[in-house]
């Protein structure tokens, strides 16, 4: 195998279009470990990103030692990208692992039992339930937990607490997929397949850095791009990444404008005619409406506000309206900016004025950040109801009741449920005093994280972190528990377009940690929560069990499950649902037939306006008359919040880097990774550089009006006037929650604003100044393989981004371990 941090996607396998992806076998082991000596393959996939890769995990010695592709999956025809080779299971084996239970005594976190560690989170519930009731109960979750995990957490807070205060870190990367879905079709639920990438005659990306987001899917792009007909490919990032590179046009929008575009590109369909008319009448509704909204963006309009080349929109577009098929993805680049969920819909709209959707080459993929995103969502616990029902429609709360046992009023359904901006909004009100965060590390992650980290310090907060390390989050709390994780445990999970994996348990976790799903289990079983017959609410002895209640679950749902099983799901490939006994090898598209989950009496929801967020409710929705037709949605385009100013003269994004994951809590932890992207930079354009006195690797301060970050500035090909910033980069290395005097996490700038209907932050969208600190002594510490290359300008002075052996000391990481009084121990 090639290098593959220098060489990230690997060699290429070219094939045709509706030809057979071919097979490529990625495999790393641990530096002096043969196949032969590994005792064991163990069937996994991949938590690194949303792709969903099929692995194999190697076992020697009951310690994790490698990894491979599985060949025989449909997901990733045995390849894995460089998060998966190397920080999926070196990831999990860092020294400073969290490995008992500790509790807050005196203002320090000191070592305890699992008994005293869940017996105080459990005297602390039910007391607050006694005086306060479950509205004083807040869950923050993740989208790194199994399917069985979500459902029970699920179960625990709508039937067993009663509280609607649910999301999961979900909210910040993917929230707008699912919203305009919902909007366009009715569901959640991806109507498109990777495999349409096969099929396809162009591809275009929407705010979707792809080749660093899910770099497999890539490395399928890229294999069709060097085939003998290669499809076209157009990209929408403000910034020159390998997605641009490769583009046939490259439209760089300003920040914050996607929706002006959008319009512009659904106007020029309707003037040139590029739209199937039979289709639109038969199977959709709104499109008079749409024709009106998007009138007035000309590509000459389109340019002026987006920054763009009007003959690029206008070249976009004909490459949309003209060929035969055309494969949209989209992501943060859309998800977390201005007018989030309206833009989405128009790229459904897109399609939907051209038929295109359900055939093979016509999808569309409103993709996901993480790896079990659609299980959160799927299974209620981002705070939807369960199985994709709809929290307006009383029969899908009954049934919810009957399946669980519980009165129809135990579970939350009076309002919307409570999404994450708004969870920590009341915690720093004071309604919230008990908040369970797991999997997640939201002093880091969360917009505007000095008042995140404030709120989490909130005096009278009742404060679980459950996790596998010590994050700026874990410092905070009041309980810490100590969590198995990928490798460690049993359970199922479900990638962007359906396809359900079984991760089976390779090695024991280390000391006393314990999977998620036990915990929540055992929460549950200390507060007796019961079914009105007076069984057990949660009954259930292991992840299997819980497979099968959520197979229930999902009984007659879009996303049914009912013939997925454990046995399925082991030795073959990943199964896309919805699979029963009308689908029993599961289902690749979804919508080929035109009839979409609209109906009143199968819609997730009942609509928004785009603009103000506003619910459409029942009784207007009903005189719609949508009757399983696709919904034409219609937005006009607004400014952004916040617009450069004098004192704030430059327009700041976030994002990713290939390299690293969230907040690094297990990529930060492999070697090879680590040693590519070690520490927090800021990317400005050449122009502005020049300007600002800033020269390659100068230490530059970037302030918004919110906080500042100090780092070194990497001089790239970004388009003048934005800046960017990777949001990986918190302080756990150091053992600090906060800043202090070395601020770099990229959220010290964002700002508490969200999509009115999505409730999506907006992490794409502030304004900054940038000013030189001081002269750097190299090169920033950016990777060069990707979006984040230096210009061509500096780039002979920056060394290449290579790897290296897995024993090269890397002294950007120490161990660290918990704050606790020495020979502490508490009872």
């Amino acid at each position: 195998m090639s290098d593959r941090i220098a060489d990230v996607w690997g060699t290429r396998t070219p094939f045709p279009r509706d030809g057979l992806w071919p097979v490529r076998l990625d495999q790393k082991l641990e530096d002096g470990v043969q196949e032969s000596d590994v005792e064991r393959w163990v069937q996994s996939a991949c938590t690194l990103c949303s792709n969903g890769c099929a692995c194999d995990v190697a076992v020697r010695d009951g310690r994790m030692v490698g990894v491979r592709g599985r060949t025989m999956d449909v997901v990733n025809h045995g390849r894995l990208g460089p998060k998966g080779l190397f920080g999926s299971w070196q990831g999990m084996q860092g020294p400073d692992r969290l490995t008992r239970p500790l509790v807050r005594v005196d203002g320090e976190l000191v070592e305890t039992d699992w008994d005293t560690a869940m017996s105080r989170i459990v005297d602390r519930s039910k007391q607050l339930l006694a005086t306060k009731g479950p509205l004083s109960h807040g869950f923050y979750t993740s989208g790194q937990l199994y399917l069985e995990e979500y459902y029970a957490l699920g179960i625990i807070g709508k039937a067993g607490l009663g509280t609607p205060h649910m999301d999961g870190n979900t909210r910040l990367c993917t929230a707008t997929a699912a919203a305009a879905m919902k909007e366009s079709f009715g569901s959640d639920g991806q109507p498109g397949s990777y495999e349409d990438i096969d099929s396809c005659d162009a591809i275009v990306l929407y705010g979707h850095n792809m080749a660093e987001t899910q770099t497999v899917l890539w490395m399928r792009v890229l294999d069709r791009l060097a085939g003998p007909d290669r499809p076209l490919v157009v990209c929408v990032d403000p910034r020159e990444t390998e997605v641009a590179r490769h583009a046939d046009v490259h439209l760089p929008v300003r920040p914050g404008t996607n929706l002006a575009l959008m319009n512009g590109l659904v106007r020029e369909l309707f003037h040139h005619g590029w739209i199937d008319a039979d289709y639109v009448a038969a199977h959709t509704v709104g499109a008079d409406e749409l024709r009106r909204t998007v009138e007035p963006w000309t590509p000459e309009a389109v340019a002026a506000t987006c920054g763009v080349d009007a003959d690029d929109v206008r070249a976009a577009a004909r490459i949309i309206g003209t060929s035969e098929r055309v494969l949209s993805t989209v992501l943060q680049g859309f998800y977390q900016a201005s007018q989030a969920t309206a833009s989405s819909c128009q790229v459904n709209n897109l399609h939907l004025l051209r038929g295109m959707i359900g055939r093979p080459g016509c999808g569309i993929l409103q993709m996901n950040g993480q790896p079990t995103a659609q299980n959160n969502r799927e299974t209620g616990s981002d705070g939807d109801l369960p199985g994709f029902r709809n929290w307006e429609n009383p029969d899908h709360v009954a049934e919810l009741a009957e399946l669980w046992g519980v009165d129809v009023d135990r579970i939350p359904h009076w309002s919307p449920p409570t999404h994450a901006m708004q969870i920590f909004r009341y915690v720093e009100q004071g309604s919230i005093e008990f908040l369970w965060v797991s999997a997640t590390n939201p002093a880091v992650s969360m917009p505007q994280s000095g008042r995140i980290r404030e709120i989490l310090a909130t005096e009278g907060l009742f404060l679980i972190v459950q996790d596998l390390y010590m994050t700026e989050t874990a410092l905070l709390a009041d309980v810490v528990l100590p969590a198995a994780g990928w490798g460690e445990k049993q359970g199922a999970f479900t990638n962007v377009n359906r396809t359900v994996h079984l991760a089976d348990k390779a090695v024991e976790p280390p000391g006393e940690a314990r999977s998620d799903l036990d915990i929540f289990l055992d929460y549950a079983r200390r507060m007796d929560f019961r079914r009105n017959d007076g069984a057990p609410l949660l009954d259930w002895t292991g992840p299997e069990d819980g497979f099968r209640a959520w197979q229930e679950c999902t009984r007659g749902r879009l996303c049914d499950y009912t013939g997925i099983t454990y046995d399925r799901l082991r030795g073959g490939s990943g199964i896309p649902w919805p699979c029963n006994d009308e689908h029993p090898d599961g289902t690749v598209r979804l919508y080929g037939d035109g009839v979409f989950r609209t109906g009143m009496s199968d819609a997730e929801t009942y609509g928004h306006d785009l603009l103000t967020g506003a619910t459409v409710g029942p009784v207007r929705y009903s005189a719609m008359r949508v009757d399983g037709r696709a919904i034409l949605k219609a937005a006009s385009y607004q400014p952004p919040h916040e617009e450069p100013s004098d004192e704030y003269p430059l327009r700041y994004t976030t994002g990713r880097t290939v390299y690293q994951f969230h907040t690094r809590t297990r990529t930060g932890r492999a070697k090879q990774l680590n040693r590519a992207a070690p520490k927090a930079w800021v990317e400005i354009s050449i122009a502005d550089a020049q300007h600002l006195g800033v020269h390659e690797g100068d230490i530059v301060r970037v302030v918004s009006p919110r906080g500042e970050i100090v780092v070194p500035a990497r001089v790239s090909d970004i388009r003048q006037g934005t800046v960017f910033a990777p949001f990986h980069y918190g302080y756990w290395e150091d053992d600090r929650t906060g800043p202090d005097a070395r601020p770099t996490a990229a959220n010290e700038l964002t700002s508490t604003e969200w999509d009115p209907v999505s409730k999506q932050p907006l992490f794409k969208v502030a304004a900054v100044r940038v000013e030189k600190v001081a002269d750097g002594d190299g090169p920033a510490p950016a990777p060069t393989t990707a979006a984040s290359r230096p210009a061509a300008s500096v780039g002979a002075r920056v060394p290449a981004t290579v790897g290296g052996p897995d024993a090269e000391a890397d002294e950007s990481l120490r161990p660290t371990s918990p704050p606790r009084a020495a020979g502490q121990e508490v009872h």
